[in-house]
């Protein structure tokens, strides 16, 4: 039997939930994935899906937090995006530049790793997963015959924000470590401005302007790391796809009458340690966005919030991380990292990805981590991705080029015990 003292357990319990129910904000990186989901794995890009960092590194790989011992970590994500769209000698859309508004977002994470006495651990996490957002203003547009906005309905964007809380259990054997993690999800959503879009719909009534709504599912994430030698590690993780609950409040556009899954991942990587102080890692990653229709459909494949109707058009993501992690100190670490994600929104698709831009491919990434005692740790980072654009035909003629940046900075707490 399981050996644990309920008194050690409850509170980082429920530290860990509320720190994940707080608000978050937009995270669009790989798609609307996350890039990272702490400041330390922010520092290298993402990339560890081989390593153990923080008992935040469960995110990343469940089996990671096989080898981290008893550990409270909290972070803090401010992330700001820049996003927006030209249009230029469009029958619908409002032509010229348009930038959407709101450009900090709040993002924090929780985790607590508890060992347990036969040897394995419990892991407990909350942090964002992703999301998108885009609030455009409403701005004048001569092709709406008196109305105004974006699409000619007034203030228009999407905020889609999305919450994992994971319990997970991992134990290392020999060199084998394995983890299991049960997870929590919750979608918030909320649409605005697409009152141009009725004829298009199945249900015009659910379609937009309905407020927040919320949807919850539940999924499985899985992972393993082997170490392949004394220096060299090879972990692979996976997600499966989470079946959610509806959006009935936006069944007229969402595919399936409100149906928005959070897709499959699955993750492949090695870390090299050359020296005790020195650690080099390389992930690849694939997101299937395609196998979600709202997400992955073809804009033109039917009906708004139909059975196999139009969705955003989303091809699948591939991502690459580098990254290296060098103790320079017993005091002091410093990270690097690199990604490279492949953009999924071609450009047929611009007209509905003004609503989420996401075509982002570079990030650049720095941080660190300092020991200021024997227990507690504070870690940080900061994350650069310059603007990449994607150019097509919108609706009723003319062109569009989206485009969006990304700054960030991460802060975070860590006990160790």
């Amino acid at each position: 039997m399981f050996r644990m003292e309920h008194t050690r357990v409850a509170g980082p319990v429920v530290l860990c939930l509320a720190a994940g129910m707080l608000p978050q904000g937009a995270s669009a990186t790989e798609g609307y994935f996350a890039l990272g989901y702490s400041p330390a794995a922010r520092g290298v890009a993402g990339a560890g899906v081989a390593y153990s960092q923080d008992a935040m590194s469960g995110a990343i790989n469940p089996a990671s937090v096989a080898s981290v011992g008893r550990e409270l970590s909290f972070g803090f994500q401010a992330f700001s995006p820049s996003r927006g769209y030209t249009g230029t000698g469009t029958g619908f859309i409002a032509d010229g530049e348009v930038n959407s508004g709101k450009e900090f977002f709040p993002v924090p994470n929780a985790a607590y790793n508890l060992p347990l006495a036969n040897g394995a651990v419990v892991n407990f996490s909350a942090y964002g997963n992703g999301g998108m957002n885009t609030s455009y203003p409403d701005v004048s547009n001569a092709n709406c015959g008196g109305g105004s906005g974006v699409y000619c309905g007034g203030e228009a964007g999407v905020d889609l924000t999305q919450l994992f809380v994971s319990v997970t259990y991992a134990q290392k054997m020999g060199r084998l470590s394995y983890g299991i993690a049960p997870t929590l999800a919750v979608q918030a959503f909320e649409a605005k401005g697409l009152s141009q879009f009725f004829s298009m719909s199945v249900d015009s009534s659910a379609l937009t302007n309905n407020g927040l709504e919320f949807s919850y599912g539940l999924g499985l994430r899985l992972g393993m790391q082997y170490e392949l030698s004394d220096q060299l590690t090879l972990g692979i993780a996976a997600q499966t796809k989470f079946d959610m609950s509806e959006f009935d409040d936006y069944a007229g556009l969402f595919e399936g009458g409100g149906d928005f899954d959070i897709p499959a991942s699955i993750t492949v990587g090695l870390a090299y340690q050359p020296t005790p102080d020195l650690a080099l890692l390389l992930d690849y990653q694939k997101i299937f966005y395609s196998d979600v229709p709202a997400v992955g459909n073809a804009s033109d494949a039917g009906g708004l919030g139909a059975d196999g109707g139009a969705g955003f058009g989303w091809e699948d993501v591939e991502v690459i991380r580098l990254g290296a992690e060098w103790k320079s100190s017993p005091d002091m670490t410093w990270r690097v990292g690199y990604a490279h994600a492949s953009n999924p929104i071609g450009s047929e698709d611009v007209t509905f990805g003004i609503l989420a831009p996401g075509v982002v491919e570079d990030h650049f990434t720095f941080g660190g981590s300092r020991q200021i005692n024997a227990r507690d740790r504070i870690d940080f980072s900061i994350s650069y991705v310059p603007e990449n654009t994607v150019t097509g035909p919108v609706m009723y003629g003319g062109t569009a080029e989206l485009e969006m940046s990304q700054l960030s900075a991460s802060i975070g707490w860590t006990r160790s015990f």
